[in-house]
């Protein structure tokens, strides 16, 4: 097996990180390095972590924000093949294994992503995981219009990495994203059909990065405007291609403020849901349209609606074991 670091970025959740560590040391049989990086916490996290063994802590004494705590743990780091883990978020037993045997077989391949179960605030799991399909192979078109890699369920290269440069910390939710795409340029991706973390969903009032729809959504627009439409295979594609993958993107923007938007007004914050709307009819007002007036869209917003709503429920599921 090729050496393997894990990156665990934590601020101020001393009592989530240490679930986040157990996670990472059952996700593999083999001996893994455990980079913890505390991105300036102002409560017991550093006393928390250093009182636990066989790990990497390092400490920044300036918050980095996660791209770039992510980056410190990176250079900090010394496994042949990488991945992120959130602090909120947990690795599943055999999960990290079965992914790396998978990458190490395809050297060509810059990086493997898994399907990620969906994890309520509490820490319970939903009967939903994402990606529910997993594309592979040349993956880069479909990833330039939206995002299906969930950042704790990959592992790539250091190499491929080194290649393209390390995390973006000036677009912070969209740094993973950008990331992908970069690789994704470049190398064939591949990925593994089945769940490999319990990925903890923002919620209008958990107060996470990806919670603040606005923001996300100029940030991904910004991006793809300013810098994925100026990458060398976007840049020589025709005409067609790039208005084709505009309009894809566009049509993924809208559907997630709409979506947004519904499930903000379904918590009765009825003020910050006529913003995501109105920034949905402002920005993407075709792309607002098509969703609405396409019925298989329709449905499926108002089918996740339904199943965030229901959701509601407090029983806890047994972690399903991943591997070979």
């Amino acid at each position: 097996m090729p050496a393997v670091s894990i990156i665990i970025t934590t601020h101020n959740r001393p009592h989530l990180v240490v679930r986040a560590i157990e996670s990472a040391r059952a996700a593999s049989r083999k001996d893994i390095e455990i980079v913890v990086v505390d991105d300036a916490s102002k409560d017991e996290t550093a006393q928390v972590c250093r009182s636990i063994v066989d790990i990497n802590y390092v400490r920044a004494e300036r918050n980095q924000g996660v791209a770039g705590a992510r980056n410190l743990g990176i250079l900090r780091s010394s496994g042949d093949y990488l991945s992120f883990l959130d602090d909120d978020d947990v690795r599943l037993p055999g999960s990290l294994d079965a992914q790396v045997e998978d990458l190490a077989s395809v050297p060509e391949a810059a990086f493997i992503y898994g399907q990620a179960i969906l994890g309520r605030q509490d820490g319970s799991m939903t009967e939903q995981f994402y990606p529910a399909q997993a594309p592979q192979g040349d993956v880069f078109w479909e990833l330039l219009t939206h995002n299906f890699v969930p950042s704790g369920a990959t592992v790539f290269r250091r190499s491929c990495l080194y290649r393209v440069g390390l995390l973006d910390d000036a677009i912070p939710g969209v740094d993973d994203w950008d990331l992908w795409v970069r690789l994704a340029e470049i190398y064939p991706v591949l990925a593994l059909e089945q769940p490999v973390m319990v990925w903890r969903q923002a919620t209008p009032d958990s107060g996470q990065g990806s919670s603040r729809a606005i923001e996300m959504v100029k940030r991904s627009a910004t991006q793809f405007r300013g810098r994925w439409l100026k990458l060398p295979r976007v840049a020589q594609a025709s005409d067609a291609r790039r208005r084709e993958s505009w309009r894809r993107f566009s049509d993924s923007m809208a559907r997630h403020l709409l979506w947004e938007a519904w499930r903000t007004a379904s918590v009765w914050q009825i003020w910050k849901a006529q913003k995501i709307l109105l920034m949905a009819l402002r920005y993407y007002p075709k792309a607002a349209a098509r969703v609405v007036l396409r019925p298989a869209s329709l449905r499926l917003l108002l089918t996740h609606g339904w199943r965030e709503r229901q959701a509601i429920r407090t029983e806890r599921h047994p972690l399903p074991r991943v591997g070979k």
